[in-house]
């Protein structure tokens, strides 16, 4: 299952780490005024995709006891 990339209406691309922690990017946005929305569900603006590997802990500083060490 871990070998396995998550993909989803919420998460693409994800993986699950020995921890047991779902790894995936994350994303700044911005909530759009309401005279910059062009429709109902116009609600964000994306501003950029964060790299999972700097919203996430490293491995290295899990204290997981799954974790081999």
């Amino acid at each position: 299952m871990r070998a396995t990339r998550i993909e989803s209406a919420f998460t693409h691309g994800a993986t699950i780490r020995e921890d047991g922690r779902v790894v995936r990017d994350m994303y700044l946005a911005q909530v759009r005024a309401p005279k910059d929305s062009k429709g109902e569900w116009d609600l964000y603006k994306i501003l950029r995709t964060i790299p999972a590997q700097e919203v996430t802990i490293p491995l290295a500083e899990s204290t997981c006891p799954l974790v081999k060490r």
